[in-house]
């Protein structure tokens, strides 16, 4: 150990009598202090300018244009400079003959040299050390253990350059050729990651090669055992590569001899990278302070509910838009993007299998004019190269599951303890499922899902279509996310006045009748109520009185005519409402909503005095004056205004009691277009929230699963303007400068002697 240390000092000694030591430490200060000051500098003056902050710790240091994922990208570009010397400098001068001849053992000169330029290294992360210091101060509350969680990633990365660099000068007498190659190797390390994806086995093994965002999960606060053992592994592969190398130099060996030693330890290294990458064996530590990289407290509660194994089987139809998503080459992406699940799942078992079926890839079809479905998936396996063991015709996929209902889109299947459920891709910027929809697909497998029934048979609103006035993408639409379909809710409709409501409904709805109920309708209805079983009613003015002998047995009634104000901006019976105050938060929880909740063309909520119900308003109109008047004035006439008017008119009300040891939940709306398409899909209302919310409340909030996590307490920058643009002088200026001149004053006294 001696000799190594001494080895390295002398090596550390002589890369500082270089001036590429200095010059590459004066760009690495400038290139980070201006990057770090530039971002410290801009949310400075956006805080100035009122701007909500938060988070700054990760914004600052990691993301998309933070410090630390900058710098990574500019690391390879160093460490060339830096090695292309350590062994090539010796053979080129002849001295490494001396070394060779000595009694030093190869390893010991090899592991000296690595030591002097991992500590050279040092110096990188102490200069981002030092800003990581005055984001202490100039950061409220810093996340100091993530900042530290980035500095070890990006240390670990750029040792592991400096082994591949030393190897790399180890092949040649010619810094420049040492220099150059180790740019060639990094950029293969890079880029192998995407090769023989296809290909069973070596996929794994190309993947688990790829050093392309090894640091990024540190960067972003989760030190992950696989990353930390790929950067010890793959260091120790090209620091034995180069004690070999080396050893020919001394030792006269066979050619097999030599090559059985390079591939045992190749073998070795691959062996032990596939073995540590394994779920089992992978170990995780969330360094950020709200465990951010971790799943939140209730999908954690899921999956400790999950003990036997779990499978993922993802059905990809080739003729789907979203088939790219499923295919090999994306596999270990995919699989990855469940990562935080199989932390705690490692028995998580992913398939994927391989179709053809008609899909609603419209683009597909007019690009392709005459070709039937199995002409367009033979031209797509021939076009991407698929190398599939099996695809499936429609007739052999219909006999393993039907996907008609899911329009045959890319869609997976979950299966835990003999029940199964689908986890879908959504058409957005995003495609694959997140936490919220992930844990919502678990949850329904251990606990029974929610089952909201809707009436039909009177005209109803159809949960089967996009119509504005229609209720398919807040319940029923499989390409939305956030659809209750897709929240861990289940969603049917039967006709009311011929069919028996199922025994396991939890929420009956019933959406604007259009026609006298039945009397086996209102029978069933009543008797579905009797059993303090939870109903959602919501009316328009011009059709509520098809509701009148349900409201009426629960003691309330709507106004015959819509709630009206005056506005200087919308028709009259445009209502902007507003959130009862002191909404009793035992009763239901609502989240603060900012956003407005409109509502167009509402009746009132009229309570009875007698009733067995606790009446909770929900959603009044504001304190503005309002009047009852016929839908579709323009204007409010005259003789209105001389009413006398209402205020804080009930439009969404709360209806609960106990029976049965149970609490028993109706909402009232007096206007059915509130979970419309249109109003759904406005932009800048809190209708969508609100909804949510109530539905959160009838599964006794156990779906949609909240995944929010606690805020960020770092959101202030506590230094000023002037004070930023001191420290940019001193660290961009002043603090080069002086690596400058004592690189000058070393070199000047050193060539003096």
């Amino acid at each position: 150990m001696k000799t190594i240390y001494r080895l390295a000092k002398t090596e550390l000694s002589t890369m500082f009598y270089s001036p590429v030591a200095w010059v590459v430490l004066v760009i690495f200060s400038i290139q980070s202090s201006w990057k770090f000051f530039d971002s410290i500098e801009r949310f400075e003056k956006a805080q100035k300018l009122g701007m909500t902050l938060e988070n700054l710790s990760q914004t600052v240091f990691s993301g998309f244009s933070g410090l630390y994922t900058e710098m990574q990208n500019y690391l390879y570009l160093y460490v060339p400079l830096l090695t292309m010397g350590l062994i090539s400098r010796e053979i080129n001068s002849g001295s490494i003959k001396l070394l060779l001849s000595s009694p030093i053992k190869i390893k010991d000169i090899v592991l000296g040299k690595f030591l002097a330029i991992a500590s050279y290294c040092l110096l990188f992360m102490g200069i981002l050390g030092i800003l990581a210091l005055y984001a202490y101060f100039s950061i409220d509350n810093l996340d100091i253990k993530f900042v530290l969680s980035g500095l070890i990633g990006l240390y670990l990365l750029i040792c592991t350059y400096a082994a591949i660099g030393l190897f790399m000068s180890c092949l040649t007498s010619y810094q420049v050729v040492a220099a150059i190659s180790t740019l060639v190797v990094l950029a293969g390390l890079n880029f192998i990651g995407t090769l023989w994806q296809g290909v069973d086995y070596v996929k794994d093994i190309t993947y688990f090669l790829s050093i392309a965002g090894r640091a990024n999960e540190m960067i972003e606060g989760l030190i992950i055992s696989k990353d930390v053992f790929y950067f010890i592994l793959v260091s120790s592969l090209f620091i034995g590569l180069s004690i070999y190398k080396l050893q020919t130099g001394r030792d006269a060996q066979t050619t097999s001899k030599r090559v059985l030693k390079y591939t045992a330890l190749v073998s070795l290294v691959l062996a032990l990278g596939y073995i540590t990458s394994r779920a089992p064996l992978t170990f995780y530590c969330d360094m950020t302070h709200t465990k951010s990289r971790t799943l939140t407290q209730n999908s954690l509660e899921v999956v400790k509910k999950i003990e036997g194994p779990i499978t993922i089987t993802t059905y990809v139809n080739l003729l789907d838009v979203n088939y790219f998503l499923g295919l090999p080459v994306s596999q270990n992406q995919d699989i990855s993007s469940f990562e935080k699940y199989s932390r705690f799942l490692p028995q998580i078992k992913m398939d994927y299998v391989y179709y053809y079926d008609s899909s609603n890839n419209v683009e597909l079809y007019n690009q392709n004019p005459g070709l039937n479905d199995k002409q367009l998936a033979q031209k797509m396996v021939e076009t991407q190269d698929l190398k599939l063991k099996k695809l499936y015709t429609p007739a052999e996929i219909s006999k393993i599951i039907n996907l008609k209902p899911e329009q045959n889109r890319v869609v997976r299947i979950v299966e835990y303890n003999g029940k199964k459920t689908f986890l879908r891709i959504f058409d957005d910027m995003f495609k694959i499922p997140m936490e919220k929809e992930i844990s919502a697909s678990l949850k329904r497998l251990v606990v029974s899902p929610v089952q909201i029934v809707f009436a039909t048979g009177n005209m109803e609103r159809s949960i089967d279509k996009k119509g504005d006035k229609n209720y398919k993408t807040g319940f029923n639409e499989i390409s939305f996310r956030y659809s209750l379909i897709n929240q861990g809710f289940d969603v049917s409709s039967i006709d009311i006045n011929a069919q028996n409501i199922p025994e396991e409904t939890s929420v009956l709805i019933i959406a604007d009748p259009k026609t006298e109920l039945s009397q086996g309708a209102i029978n069933r209805i009543n008797n579905y109520i009797d059993q303090g079983k939870n109903v959602m009613i919501l009316a328009e003015p011009e059709t509520n009185s098809a509701l009148a002998k349900i409201t009426q047995k629960l003691g309330v009634s709507f106004t015959k005519q819509s709630i009206v104000q005056q506005s200087a901006e919308n028709a009259p019976d445009y209502l902007v409402t507003q959130m009862a105050k002191a909404i009793d938060t035992s009763i239901i929880k609502l989240n603060k909503n900012d956003n407005p909740i409109p509502l167009l063309g509402a009746s009132g909520i009229k309570i009875d005095s007698i009733t067995n119900f606790k009446v909770t308003t929900l959603l009044q109109t504001n304190n503005l004056p309002a009047w009852e008047a016929p839908l579709g004035i323009n204007t409010i006439p005259e003789e209105l205004k001389k009413e006398s008017s209402l205020t804080g008119v009930p439009l969404v009300t709360a209806l609960t009691r106990n029976i049965k040891g149970k609490t028993q939940k109706i909402i009232l709306s007096g206007d059915a277009d509130l979970m419309g398409n249109a109003e759904l899909s406005r932009g800048g209302s809190g209708t969508f929230q609100f909804v949510t919310d109530i539905f959160r409340w009838f599964s006794n909030y156990e779906f949609p699963i909240d995944t929010t996590r606690p805020k960020s307490v770092d959101n202030l920058i506590t230094v000023n303007a002037n004070q930023i643009f001191f420290s940019k002088i001193i660290f961009i200026g002043i603090f080069p400068l002086l690596i400058i001149l004592s690189g000058a004053f070393i070199l000047i006294r050193r060539n003096r002697r």
